[in-house]
């Protein structure tokens, strides 16, 4: 019975809400007490703060609420002591800040990460071509030069550069989310009974139908407003846009969400097209049985007046990144299931006439509006938002096109790294370097010249060398695989390097007494070794070198 006592619950809850630690049972919550300070062994909760930071966590994450309101009373202190915040890290923060301190979010190196990302922002940020969409006075007037980017990871680590704190209409991006919506009430059937699910080959906004009667995708105009006619039709209009609204908030984490009322008007007042469309479609019969079309038009222009930050607006892409939940609440907003079906045809349809060059040489799930505005998603890593009201002739941001293309040029978030341009965020560089490393050098001892050149084509160092500073050509000559040799040496690797034991290539191959590497290695005898351009090794005197 006392064993069993002794593995009961280390914390409970007093009277005031917080979590209390139990004495004596508190070493896993002064692990996390030690892990927060800023290397100079300060706990000010300056440092404190730094410390989040420098992992992605911001102190106003609703998830580090207790940890916040405990250490109000000490902003003035140097040290902050242990009893203090002792409750906020065994409690609800301990996996959180647990898995922060010990490299263990989805993105271990984020302060690296922020870095590219200010980098590329930096870089695209000169690029001004493109004009403001000027179809409603109030999207004229935004500042051509307004330029905002934000992440936010499934783990809720977050970074924001540039025109962080302007809203801007969500614009033709509210059409992921309307679909999300319709999904999550009615199902993936009743769903597609009324709109299709293929990129059209048409103008987003082209009166035109499928086959089968029906709008093609849910991304385009006419695919949008029948979106917007399953969002609870039995609802009067303004529960219906309230509906929506609650669904914006908690997919922002509870982050701001307003609404342009005068954008909402314009967009009604110059909405002949989607009128049009709606007429259309009713004359095919694509729309349920009732539906109301203008409450459906106003409900989609509604949508459009939506108005967010860059950082809501990535907290948003971080959601459908994450199967559905959001990632500073943990609350689930949409099903998987929904999550899984909208992502492709973000993929496939989400800018307008540009998204069949976007999925080939992007490839990311992204949906752009007319305000400049862009989400993208990456699944199971992160959302990102871009704002840049500068479009192309097709309604895409110019800088958000361009930042997406930086993007995958820089960062291979499936893993696949290409080119020696990219890493991958997700694994720690030290354990990359490692691992690169491991597989040259394995590949070279083995003789497989098939991976070495698969590696050498992604630009690996071809002289990285192991724990033991044992090269690939340490390896090679040490097996005595004289094709390695005279495929790596053209290529630059050093004959000069020596392992923790001092020893070079030359040393191995005498020390394996194999006469075709010897004479590759061999310095004193340069004659005797005479590769062609193409790095192959035509046979010189190997009796004369070996010894």
């Amino acid at each position: 019975m006392a064993a069993c006592r002794h593995r009961q619950r280390v914390v409970k809850t007093t009277a005031t809400g917080m979590t209390a630690v139990r004495p004596g049972e508190d070493d896993a919550a002064r692990k996390l007490y030690e892990g927060l300070t800023d290397g100079g062994g300060e706990r000010s909760r300056t440092a404190i703060e730094r410390v989040l930071r420098d992992n992605g966590l911001a102190i106003d994450d609703p998830r580090l609420r207790e940890l916040d309101a405990l250490m109000q009373g000490y902003a003035q202190a140097v040290d902050i002591p242990f009893e203090a915040i002792a409750p906020a890290l065994a409690g609800a923060n301990r996996t959180l800040l647990s898995r922060a301190l010990t490299g263990n979010l989805v993105i271990p190196d984020f302060t690296a990460f922020c870095a590219e990302i200010a980098r590329m922002f930096d870089t695209v940020r000169d690029c001004r071509d493109g004009d403001v969409a000027a179809y409603i006075p109030q999207l004229a007037r935004a500042d051509p030069d307004g330029f905002a980017v934000a992440v936010c990871t499934i783990d809720g680590q977050r970074f924001a550069i540039g025109d962080t704190a302007t809203r801007y209409c969500v614009q033709s991006t509210c059409k992921p989310v309307n679909y999300a919506i319709a999904l999550d009430r009615l199902g993936v059937d009743a769903v597609h009974r009324h709109v299709g699910r293929e990129p059209s080959g048409h103008s987003f906004n082209a009166i035109t139908l499928n086959g089968a009667g029906l709008p093609h995708n849910p991304m385009i105009n006419a695919g949008a407003i029948m979106c917007a006619s399953l969002i609870a039709p039995e609802q009067s209009a303004a529960d219906r846009f309230d509906t929506v609204m609650q669904t914006w908030g908690a997919l922002a984490g509870k982050g701001a969400v307003g609404f342009d009322n005068a954008v909402f008007l314009s967009e009604r007042d110059t909405a002949d097209r989607n009128f049009a469309l709606a007429y259309f479609m009713r004359e095919n019969g694509a729309f349920p049985e009732g539906t109301d079309l203008k409450a459906t038009l106003d409900l989609y222009f509604q949508c459009c007046s939506i108005t967010v930050d860059a950082p809501g607006m990535a907290t948003i892409a971080a959601t459908f990144a994450n199967g559905g939940v959001c990632p500073l609440s943990n609350e689930r907003v949409f099903t998987s299931d929904t999550t899984k079906n909208c992502l492709p045809l973000m993929a496939s349809c989400g800018l307008y006439d540009f998204s069949g060059e976007f999925a080939f040489t992007v490839g990311l799930p992204a949906k752009s509006g007319v305000s400049g505005a862009l989400f993208i998603t990456i699944p199971g890593v992160c959302g990102i938002a871009v704002w840049s009201p500068r479009l192309d002739a097709l309604g895409n941001s110019v800088r958000g096109v361009e930042f997406a293309r930086r993007l995958v040029k820089r960062f291979a978030f499936d893993g696949l790294v290409a080119t020696a341009e990219q890493t991958n965020p997700r694994r720690r560089s030290a354990e990359a370097a490692v691992d690169q490393a491991t597989y040259f050098c394995a590949a070279a001892a083995k003789g497989d010249l098939t991976e070495l050149r698969r590696l050498v084509a992604r630009s690996i160092d071809v002289n990285l060398a192991d724990y033991d500073g044992r090269t690939a050509l340490h390896l090679a000559a040490s097996e005595g695989r004289a094709d390695v040799l005279r495929y790596l040496l053209p290529l630059g690797a050093a004959t000069d390097v020596a392992d923790r034991w001092g020893n070079t290539p030359l040393d191995d191959a005498c020390r394996n007494g194999d006469a075709a590497s010897i004479a590759l290695l061999q310095p004193s005898k340069p004659d005797a070794v005479d590769l062609d351009p193409g790095g192959m090794f035509r046979r010189g005197s190997i009796e004369a070198l070996a010894y």
